[in-house]
């Protein structure tokens, strides 16, 4: 039967080859040329958008809520949150607070700096935040302790802190029942101070556990700052300069983890920065190790230097052509779509080899050089123009959907695909030409395929003769494998496809971890502060919130209450904080005195039966005697070092209560404007968050939570429903591109074929992979995502090429024998194998995204060989039995 398709694609290939082995000079010279300039051009208009939220299309509904709040808010967006930690709340505070300040002075990098614990406005009016129960027991604690605190206040040197000590101690010998402090509390953190000194570790005592009573939690040792910093756009890396000056300054300061201070960032911009980083080092990695893979690969099953550096000299240059072309349309690459450069090298060899290994057995058969490439690209041409389309559509599929990351990638990587045709049919056969070829390749040849007892003719007779039990055990493996792909799920979480290692990434889940980050608020915006209030009571009775949050809220309760606690507490502490501080710095031997007598009253302290503070009394009084007052080493520098690790953070504890003693009644207008920007927009709306009860990284909890809030107002906006209505266009793109393939797909094969029978044989390695992987994506644990979501779609297309090959060459045979015996299923195993190298090096890369990608390509290859090289004989030996002989 006449196929018109397939005719003219073989005399067009036939003729294409001809020309450029007769003209292969010119034909390489123009090739370089195109090369040269195309990468020019690539390397003068390259660029990265990092930005995820531009994969999807900017006119759906939700993203357009998003950017009005984005308008409304912009400071919020690209931000780098600053993560600092210390050993103790002291120094946290101290080193956020001097950490601030540095980077105030370098306005034009690093743009707006927020740190809303450290505003004076704060530091002033913090307790009138606390609950009037937590402030009543804080005016205990103080009231009992503001002896001491006065000694410290009159002298903040280790002269003074022994003397506090000395009246803690002698109150408590006195009345043991009635303990002016929480002296056990004070003696162990004390004595942890002076075990790190002698064991030369850092440690410094903190104050504010000191009169708090207790040691602070994790969380609690945190502070954070909020920065907006001014991007170098016109940078690969636009975050990279701040962040690293910031990280310096840091250092500079002193604030290490040596010093007991951490500093550490997260936020939009640094975790754009490092996925970017992550991206760029996962592709260049990549790159490198599949183009050397599958130049092995290539080398070795051709068996032809000449034939590989053919292949891989048209690999390069399709590669340039492609890039050039996808910059040239795009003006820019995203995230997903510099993986194309890994694609196009493990497909674009598939064209030379199934080219090559025809090209040899042309000559194997004895023809001349140039008439056999001639032939041979004749003979192929065919399948390689069907298979290049075929692969193109599963690329092109992702064009007309919502999902533009996706659909950005498809276009490049599908373009490529006919430049890959290209470049194999013209680059390829006029290097070939010009190399020239020798005999011996084919004489190999000649010999493994008419060797009777070769291993593979004895595969396919085995394969031929059990088919029928095959094609059971076949069924049984789709039956089973489609059961198992039908509970395929979506991820949709992006911060699950960043590299888990990079510290942006481990820091936001650090803090989600301990709830001060990942509630995922939703927002939407209120016209006036009374539509606000009105919402936010409508939010409240949802069982799916646990609140919400406005510049309401801020405005402190049960002031009246509050002011009076405070005014008690100022009028018996103001007084010891406002004393003479003696001037006179504590000589060596004034010190060893006071500890001396400090250590003698500890001994008596521990000695009282049953008392509270005994063994903390009896180790410090140890340390005093065996460290502090032991012999001579050190001397003067072991005091000073002492007196810094001991008092380094009282003096600013005791100003920061002082300061909040003088707290005053606020209204909103007394909030500082930087405040109330976070939740007033210029234009009057107010800023409303709906805190989730439950934790959405839950996927039916974000769900729930969604619909939940939309029946309140379907104008809400955040990250909730950003993650949801991704999500949901992301899976829709997926249906979308998946339909258009397969409809695609099936019209083109009919096209070619004629034959219903054969399009369902050249459909079924990519149905049977299809399955398998879904399968292999709930066995392995690897759900779909933002960014593999494209290997089924693409599945359909590089899998039916398999078939594509095998039943062209059946039906260009004299029987299916001589059709397995051929080059094709060799060149199918040889392409297959450098395609699979090729994606496995993606499984490799640092960002989870492009490994999860790599990591189901990689399976569904692996799944297409077998189908193709098992399933598709076995069907064919059932379904095409005219092509059976006995002989096989």
């Amino acid at each position: 039967m006449s196929i018109p398709l397939a005719d003219v694609s073989r005399r067009a290939a036939r003729a294409l080859v001809l020309f450029c082995c007769r003209h292969a000079k010119s034909v390489l010279a123009a090739a370089l040329l195109l090369t040269a300039a195309s990468g020019a051009y690539f390397a003068m208009n390259f660029r990265v958008n990092t930005d995820t939220t531009d994969m999807l299309n900017p006119e759906l509904p939700f993203r357009k809520l998003s950017r009005e709040v984005s308008r409304a808010f912009p400071q919020f967006s690209d931000n780098i949150l600053v993560v600092v930690e210390g050993d103790t709340s002291d120094l946290a505070d101290d080193a956020a607070h001097a950490l601030a300040a540095r980077l105030r002075e370098r306005p034009e990098l690093f743009g707006r700096v927020m740190d809303q614990a450290g505003d004076p406005f704060f530091r002033r009016h913090g307790l009138l935040f606390k609950s009037v129960d937590d402030l009543s027991d804080l005016g205990d604690r103080l009231a009992r302790a503001q002896p001491f605190l006065g000694a410290l206040w009159r002298d903040h040197t280790l002269r003074g802190l022994a003397a506090m000590l000395d009246l803690a101690a002698e109150e408590i010998l006195k009345d043991p029942v009635a303990a002016p402090i929480e002296i056990g509390t004070a003696l162990d953190a004390i004595s942890d101070v002076i075990e790190a000194q002698r064991d030369g570790r850092f440690k410094q005592l903190s104050w504010q556990d000191v009169m708090s009573g207790e040691v602070s939690a994790p969380k609690d040792r945190r502070r954070f700052l909020l920065i907006q910093p001014l991007l170098d756009n016109a940078s690969l890396a636009p975050a990279g300069k701040a962040m690293s000056e910031l990280r310096r300054i840091a250092r500079d300061a002193g604030l290490v983890p040596e010093r007991g201070v951490s500093v550490r960032l997260t936020g939009s911009a640094a975790l754009n920065h490092e996925e970017l980083k992550a991206v760029e080092s996962s592709v260049g990695l990549a790159s490198l190790l599949s183009l050397a893979v599958v130049a092995a690969i290539v080398f070795g099953g051709l068996r032809s230097l000449r034939m590989g550096v053919a292949i891989v000299v048209a690999l390069v240059m399709g590669l340039v052509w492609t890039a050039s072309v996808g910059i040239a349309l795009f003006g820019e690459l995203n995230l997903l779509s510099v993986t194309f450069v890994v694609l196009f090298v493990g497909l674009s060899v598939d064209f030379g080899i199934h080219f090559c290994l025809r090209f040899v057995e042309r000559r194997a058969q004895g023809e001349a050089a140039v008439s056999a490439l001639a032939d041979g690209g004749g003979d192929v041409g065919a399948a390689l123009a069907l298979s290049a389309i075929a692969t193109a559509i599963g690329f092109f599929a992702f064009a007309p959907t919502d999902y533009r990351g996706l659909a950005q990638l498809g276009v490049i990587a599908g373009v490529g695909m006919f430049v890959a045709l290209v470049t194999n049919l013209t680059v390829v056969p006029a290097l070939i030409a010009l190399f020239g070829t020798t005999a011996r390749l084919a004489r190999r040849f000649s010999a493994a395929t008419e060797s009777p007892g070769g291993k593979s003719r004895a595969y396919w007779s085995g394969l031929i003769r059990h088919h029928r039990g095959l094609a059971i055990a076949l069924a049984i493996v789709a039956v089973f494998g489609g059961a198992a792909a039908s509970r395929t799920t979506f991820d949709f979480d992006p911060l699950n496809l960043k590299a888990p290692k990079a510290e942006s990434v481990r820091v936001l889940r650090a803090l989600q971890d301990d709830g001060q980050a990942g509630r995922y608020a939703a927002t939407v915006l209120a016209k006036d502060p009374s539509e606000a209030e009105v919402l936010a009571r409508r939010f409240a009775e949802l069982p799916e919130v646990d609140e919400t949050r406005s510049i309401l809220d801020f405005e402190p309760k049960r002031q009246p209450e509050k002011l009076d606690l405070i005014a008690d507490m100022a009028l018996f502490l103001m007084p010891a904080l406002e004393g003479e501080k003696r001037a006179d710095p504590p000589t060596e031997p004034e010190l060893r005195a006071a500890f001396l007598g400090l250590a003698d009253r500890l001994v008596r302290l521990a000695a009282i039966p049953g008392g509270e503070a005994a063994s903390s009394a009896g180790r410090l009084a140890g340390l005093l005697r065996g460290h502090v007052l032991g012999p001579a080493g050190g001397g003067a520098e072991r005091w000073r070092d002492l007196d810094a690790r001991l008092l380094a953070s009282l003096p600013g504890r005791l100003e920061v209560l002082k300061q909040a003693l003088g707290a005053g009644p606020v209204t909103l207008a007394d909030f500082p404007e930087e405040l109330r920007r976070q939740y007033v927009a210029p234009d009057g709306r107010v800023r409303l968050e709906i805190v989730p009860r439950d934790d959405l990284r839950d996927q039916e909890a974000l769900r729930r939570f969604v619909g939940a809030i939309r029946t309140v107002t379907p104008a809400v906006t955040g990250s909730p429903v950003v993650l949801y209505e991704s999500g949901r266009a992301i899976v829709g793109a997926f249906a979308e591109a998946t339909a258009l393939a397969l409809a695609a797909i099936v019209t083109l094969l009919y096209a070619t074929l004629r034959r219903f029978r054969d399009v369902l044989l050249a459909l079924l390695p990519a149905a049977l992979a299809t399955i398998l992987t879904g399968a292999f994506s709930v066995l392995a644990a690897i759900p779909l995502n933002y960014a593999n979501v494209i290997v089924l779609p693409l599945l359909f297309g590089m899998s039916v090429v398999y078939g594509i090959h095998l039943v062209l060459r059946a039906r260009a045979a004299e029987n299916l024998a001589a059709a397995l015996a051929s080059s094709t299923p060799r060149a199918m195993a040889l392409s297959a194998m450098t395609t699979i190298a090729s994606f496995a090096s993606i499984a490799l890369a640092e960002h989870w995204g492009m490994a999860s990608l790599g990591i189901l390509l990689t399976a569904a290859m692996i799944l297409t060989l077998a189908s193709a090289l098992v399933a598709l004989p076995v069907a064919m030996a059932v379904f095409m039995r005219r092509y059976e002989t006995p002989s096989v």
